[in-house]
């Protein structure tokens, strides 16, 4: 595949069967779950109060699904713009919730950092992008001087480094993954095994869930719940991953039960994170942007740590890493 095909070209969509039968099931559970709901609706085993808010929960997932699908099947430009804009507006929600927005320098030396991350992964060169994390971070704290306020420069900056490091890093290495010529597969994979391992960690929990995980931090999150995701999710990544990666050196049991792993623990621990910065600062949510979900945070915070593990593992295992047999430097390098 061409850089200009992966870019732009959505004629290549569906090349992967995975992604055929992925894009279906997302739909396919989305029109069901419409029709459960209004169908138990009829049958009076919902409230009004809970049916308008499924139904909200629901059109939201219409959505998000078509913000986070469509992008993939138009081609890497989109996905590289789509991830960009979602680290910006988890920044703004996280500045405004920690007003750390009151400080515009940090502000403006984070997103000048988000900014160089992204221009990065579009150029393919994971020397600058690898170097952003320095850059990022020195930039924040140099940057934090001009005010010439020592009076909370600490916290400034440590709130700032925190939230460049969360949701432009983090968040960049989904982006990245598009350099590489199974983007499509790949994130669509990733995106529904991290979304439905906090379902299944929710139905485990009202099923069998008795011990609290972390009561101060989550109180809704149970031990049984947490097992009971990594268990589940883990069954579904492997299987599922033996698809998206047949005929690369990752359709290794080992290696698709790692990754399994991974994605439940780490979501679950990015899921905490956000849920711990939210009972600091003494919030719910951190916006209400999604009715029925409430912030961009709120949505994406399990992949805030999902992100870099899986990337960095499938980088090390995959014969031809993330985009290793893709063009470099495609901007620089001209």
């Amino acid at each position: 595949m061409s850089v200009t095909d992966r870019l732009f070209d959505p004629t290549h969509a569906f090349d992967h069967p995975a992604t055929v039968a992925m894009v279906a099931v997302i739909v396919i559970g989305l029109i069901a779950a419409s029709i459960m709901i209004r169908v138990r609706k009829r049958q009076r085993r919902l409230s009004d109060d809970t049916y308008r808010e499924l139904i909200a929960r629901t059109r939201s997932w219409y959505i998000l699904a078509a913000a986070m699908v469509v992008p993939i099947l138009l081609g890497a430009a989109w996905v590289y713009c789509f991830f960009l804009l979602l680290s910006l507006f988890c920044f703004r929600e996280f500045a405004r919730a920690t007003q750390l927005d009151e400080s515009r320098i940090e502000c403006a030396s984070v997103v000048l950092g988000i900014l160089v991350t992204y221009f990065a992964l579009v150029d393919h060169w994971m020397g600058l992008f690898t170097a952003s994390w320095a850059f990022g971070i020195g930039l924040v704290v140099v940057g934090s001087l001009l005010p010439d306020n020592p009076q909370g420069y600490i916290r400034r900056t440590a709130v700032a480094i925190v939230g460049f490091a969360l949701f432009g890093i983090s968040l960049g290495h989904l982006a990245y993954i598009a350099n590489d010529p199974l983007f499509r597969p790949i994130l669509l994979w990733l995106l529904i095994c991290t979304e439905l391992n906090d379902v299944f960690a929710y139905l485990c929990g009202k099923k069998f869930g008795r011990r609290k995980l972390l009561p101060n931090t989550s109180p809704n999150k149970t031990i049984a719940g947490a097992l009971g995701a990594v268990l589940l999710t883990t069954l579904l990544a492997a299987l599922l991953g033996a698809w998206v990666f047949r005929g690369t050196t990752v359709n290794y049991w080992p290696h698709l039960v790692m990754l399994g792993l991974m994605i439940s623990i780490l979501g679950q621990c990015g899921d905490l994170v956000i849920s711990s910065i939210k009972r600091d600062l003494g919030v719910k949510d951190m916006s209400t942007l999604i009715p029925g979900h409430g912030g961009l945070l709120d949505r994406f915070d399990s992949l805030l740590i999902v992100a870099p593990g899986v990337f960095h593992y499938l980088n090390y295992v995959k014969s031809t890493g993330v985009g290793w047999d893709q063009p470099e430097r495609i901007i620089t390098g001209m």
